[in-house]
This record gives structure tokens, sequence and C-alpha cells, in this order.
């Protein structure tokens, strides 16, 4: 696969690489979820679902991974087999590419990877499931995603289903303000929580299209400030969601294990995660998927709006 000549320390596959060139749509894709996110082998059947739906939207599907520490810019087939199926797939956020380069290693991206090499490679929009964020407890612990930081200094259009809602979405979207990350709402005027149609917090600002999304975008690089993100948070529909009572008594129970476990840290996202989909019999990952399906479909029609407008 050759190395796209405008970008270093870069793989951008061939197909990717001719659209950026030809100022085609391209939706970047995290590929954490292939590695880490869903049992074998139904991880690389949503692999390929979510190309395809960036294809049906008109738009070029950019996955992203790291390979023997070659980061990637799309993916060929093999490659999408390999992140599915290699068990050994580390999780790399943006803090781990440079470790993962020297020595060689593989991984699947997670947000902040994906944002910082999908903006690397100049791909403007971005599709995942739902952001890190701020946690619970963070008064205590101080813990909180690098996604946040990341995308305070990243132009690019994520389009999510909110924050994760095991995380304390009120102070997430309290760092977001803090840090002059755009958040917008489509079509809604609360955000998002990611199994759930809503949080019930507001958003200051609603858009209502995808000429609308690349209106913004256009009038972010027309401002000339600092590099910062626009999350684009696009709800789950009230019939895909998780039932909302099942999901505040099943995350109350998961955030209690945790507690009598002993859990804390990094370990904490994976563990409630693993109580949602054991507890709602996989209605959570099915609320999960519903989501990605939808900001990857939205995504692609921004990216055709976005590409429109640069040619």
């Amino acid at each position: 696969m050759p190395e796209s000549p405008d970008v270093a320390g870069l793989v951008v596959s061939p197909e990717v690489a001719d659209a950026l060139e030809r100022d085609l749509p391209v939706v970047a894709l995290e590929s954490t979820i292939i590695a880490h996110g869903l049992p074998r082998p139904r991880n690389l059947q949503v692999a390929r679902e979510l190309e395809d739906l960036v294809r049906a939207g008109g738009a070029v599907p950019a996955t992203i991974a790291v390979l023997d520490g070659v980061a990637h810019v799309g993916l060929e087939e093999a490659e999408l087999e390999r992140v599915a199926a290699d068990p050994q797939m580390r999780k790399l956020g943006y803090r781990d590419l440079a470790p993962a380069a020297a020595t060689k290693s593989s991984g699947a991206t997670t947000v902040s990877g994906t944002a910082f090499l999908a903006a690397r490679a100049g791909i403007r929009v971005f599709a995942t499931g739902g952001l890190g964020g701020v946690h619970r407890g963070w008064a205590d612990s101080w813990d909180e995603s690098a996604d946040l930081a990341l995308l305070a200094r990243t132009r690019i259009t994520v389009v999510c289903a909110g924050v994760k809602s095991i995380l304390d979405v009120p102070a997430t979207l309290q760092r977001l303000e803090t840090l002059n990350v755009a958040v917008a709402g489509y079509r809604t005027d609360t955000f998002p929580g990611f199994y759930l149609h809503s949080s019930g917090e507001p958003v200051d600002w609603t858009l209502t299209g995808p000429q609308e999304v690349a209106a913004v975008m256009r009038a972010q690089d027309a401002l000339d400030g600092p590099p910062a993100a626009l999350v684009l948070a696009n709800p789950v529909p009230k019939e895909l969601q998780l039932d909302p009572d099942l999901h505040d008594r099943v995350l109350a129970e998961a955030l209690a294990a945790a507690e009598r476990q002993g859990v804390t840290g990094q370990a904490t996202t994976p563990f409630l995660l693993d109580h949602l989909v054991r507890a709602t019999g996989g209605a959570s990952l099915e609320a999960n998927l519903a989501a990605v399906r939808g900001n990857v479909r939205l995504a692609a029609e921004i990216a055709a709006c976005w590409a429109a407008g640069t040619r």
C-alpha cells in the first residue's frame, strides 16, 4: 500500500487518498468498536456494515487503526479482518500513538487517537458512538477522558450520540464549554444519553440539517481561531433506545458492583459497559449499535455537504 506523499508517518489507503485529493466526501471511523466493543464474529460484520453505510451515503469510509506501529487511515479487507480477529490488539488513544510507533505495536484507535489521525490526514468528519468524558466521582479521582482535551485542539466534526451514560454528563458538558469545544444537538435541544434519546441536559445550539452543520464548519475556518472540534450530538431514535427505567436500574446496580469490587481508574468504563450488556440481555449493545448506525449515516451526509462546498 503506498504511503500518502503529503502526510508523513501515515499510510493512507489508495481509495481514501484519491478521495481526499479530489475533495470527495470522506468519513473517519474508529476501530475500537471492532477490536474491543463487540464479540467475534459480529465485530467484523458490523465493521463492514458501517463502511457500507458510509458508501451508501455517497462518501468514502476511512476506518483507522495502527498496524505494526504504522498508522493506517483507511483499511483494506485483510487489515479490517486482522483488527477484528487479533486478540492482542491494544486500545490506542492519542497518547499511545508514539509508543506504539516506536515499539511497532498494533492497536485499535479510540476517539482521541482516531480524531488526531483523521485530522492529520485531512479528514474533517468523524462518526463514532459516544464520547468519553468526565467520570462520576471526578472531584475525588480527577478522572477525565483524554477525548475532551484532544478535541479542544483538533479541527474535526465528531458525530456522536453524546457521551457514555455511565459518565457524569453535566460535568462533561461543563468541561467541553471550558475547553471551547462547540456542542450542538442535531434536531434536538437536549443532549443525547448514548443508550437513551435524551440525557435531560440542555444544549445551547440546535442544528437541523447537514447543510447547516457544514456551514458551521466553514464558519469555524473563517474565524480562524484556535483549532477545536465541533461535537454534533445526534440522539438514538426513541423507538430504538434502551428502556430508560431498565437503564437507570441496571446502571445503579453496575455502579454499586464496581464500588463493592474496588474497580477504579481505566477499568471502570469496561466494567460498567460489560455489566450493562449482560444485565440487559444485550439490549444496551443493540441501542449502542443503533446509535452508531445513525451517526454514520448522518456523518456521510455532512461530509457530502462539506465536500460540495470545498470544490
